[in-house]
């Protein structure tokens, strides 16, 4: 399972989804989630970098798992996902500043993604309320922006996430160069 976590990460990083240490994924398995640690670079993970936990568990474990662990919480608990991966898509950070969805242009993000909601709350790191809304966009769509923050995708596994945040970019980039083009 670590290897799953070190390909999507370093693919992350590679493609420029996140900071050296920006993002997080996480794997349900039953009742379990395996989520990146606080503070860990998704680009070099090593054994000790992935936190399992139970789905509902409080103990001490908690505080070493990302923050963003009660979104992940919500999205697993409202879902169907196997897995969910947060990333900081540059391109899809700027349009969630200006627009209140992103409908992609390209043919590839108008067939993976259709729409992507913008979700805009108080607190975008780490709340419940930010999972909760992601929870219920994500029973109709494979990924959501948080404005100004980042991106939650879910799939399958973890680079079935991936696929859906690259695409994300992706159609972001391209909606940038249209726009320069008049």
């Amino acid at each position: 399972m670590l290897k799953d976590f070190q390909k999507v990460g370093q693919q992350l990083l590679a493609l420029g989804l996140i900071t050296s240490h920006g993002g997080n994924a996480s794997i349900r398995k039953g009742d379990k989630i395996f989520i990146t640690r606080h503070a860990s670079m998704l680009g070099c993970l090593g054994r000790g970098d992935v936190i399992k936990l139970g789905l509902n568990d409080t103990g001490p474990a908690t505080r070493r798992a990302s923050f963003e662990l009660p979104v992940h919480r919500e999205i697993y608990l409202h879902s169907g996902a196997g897995a969910v991966l947060h990333a900081h898509p540059p391109h899809a950070i700027a349009l969630s500043l200006v627009e209140k969805d992103i409908r992609p242009r390209d043919a590839e993000g108008a067939i993976l993604l259709k729409e992507v909601p913008i979700i805009e709350t108080t607190e975008v790191v780490g709340s419940k309320e930010v999972g909760i809304k992601a929870a219920g966009l994500l029973k109709g769509h494979k990924v959501v922006m948080i404005k100004g923050h980042g991106s939650f995708a879910v799939g399958k596994t973890l680079e079935e996430a991936l696929c859906y945040t690259s695409a994300l970019e992706d159609s972001a980039r391209i909606i940038f160069l249209l726009r320069g083009l008049g």
